[in-house]
């Protein structure tokens, strides 16, 4: 598989081109900035914030009418939960993709609830063959009702449990196998587990099947108490912009999208950092 299809949307037209370039998170707190870059050609929107019902915000409009690409995020499905994945979640991520004429969807290989009880966060799950089957399984009732291909995107995980059986890239390739979907690459969350677990970051890239890839994060972080944290509220460090050259070099990915969910910059310093990504992986500038 290399990249996802172009399918049709619900009213028989063409939906939106598959992510390509560089590309950031839109959050209706910097909509006026995302607006305003002249050769952006996709964003990510995080699915739970747009009402199904529609329309959609008028930020993520005005984009679409301009041929800009919105990819809706999923963070709630839990699709590594040991429950079977809930049909109405689905469904609303269904829902929304039409909505925005989506190529596509993506979701995190992580659980966020049990037994009824909601973490609020996204959470690790032991990387072992029984858990293996638990999100395959998720992944297929989701991928029977969604209208469009699905992206699953490995987590930064502060802890491993400790009865894992296969290691990281085993884990994510054997359910992307599993399961035909795509792989959502974020390489600050490569960085931030080498970095935490003591590993060679470049080592698990050169594991995963990087032709899957539909398109690849890129955040800052923080060290708090020895440990680096993935927060999206801090600077893309040097580190992972050279992780996204390292990525760029093995097979270089369709496109790069900056996350950023707080603490937001001054707009000139959010267009460098959209500058360096595109430095890093050789796309135009969409500043």
């Amino acid at each position: 598989m290399t990249t996802p299809p172009h399918p049709t949307g619900p009213s028989g037209v063409n939906r939106a081109a598959p992510p390509a370039g560089v590309g950031i998170g839109w959050r209706p707190e910097i909509a006026g900035f995302v607006a305003d870059l002249p050769g952006l050609r996709f964003v990510e929107v995080i699915a739970e914030s747009v009402a199904p019902a529609g329309p959609p915000p008028d930020g993520l409009a005005g984009l679409r009418a301009a041929g800009v690409t919105v990819v809706p995020h999923g963070v709630r499905l839990s699709l590594g939960g040991a429950e079977p994945v809930e049909p109405a979640r689905v469904a609303h991520l269904a829902t929304v993709a039409d909505l925005l004429d989506a190529p596509l969807v993506s979701e995190h290989i992580a659980f966020v609830r049990a037994g009824g009880v909601e973490a609020g966060h996204l959470l690790p799950l032991p990387r072992t063959r029984e858990a293996v089957a638990a999100v395959a399984a998720n992944v297929r009732r989701a991928q029977a009702e969604l209208p469009v291909p699905i992206a699953l995107e490995p987590i930064a995980a502060l802890f491993d449990w400790p009865d894992d059986e296969l290691d990281e890239g085993a884990f994510v390739t054997e359910i992307l196998e599993r399961t035909d979907a795509l792989l959502l690459l974020d390489i600050a969350n490569v960085y931030a587990n080498a970095r935490n677990r003591g590993t060679d970051p470049l080592a698990l890239l050169d594991r995963l099947p990087l032709e899957r890839v539909a398109y690849v994060h890129v955040a800052g972080g923080a060290e708090h108490d020895g440990l680096y944290h993935d927060t999206h509220t801090d600077p893309v460090p040097p580190e992972v912009l050279d992780l996204v050259g390292a990525l760029c070099a093995r097979h270089r990915p369709p496109a790069l999208l900056l996350e950023r969910d707080g603490r937001y910059p001054p707009a000139a310093t959010l267009r460098a950092e959209l500058d360096a990504l595109a430095t890093a992986a050789g796309w135009p500038v969409v500043t």
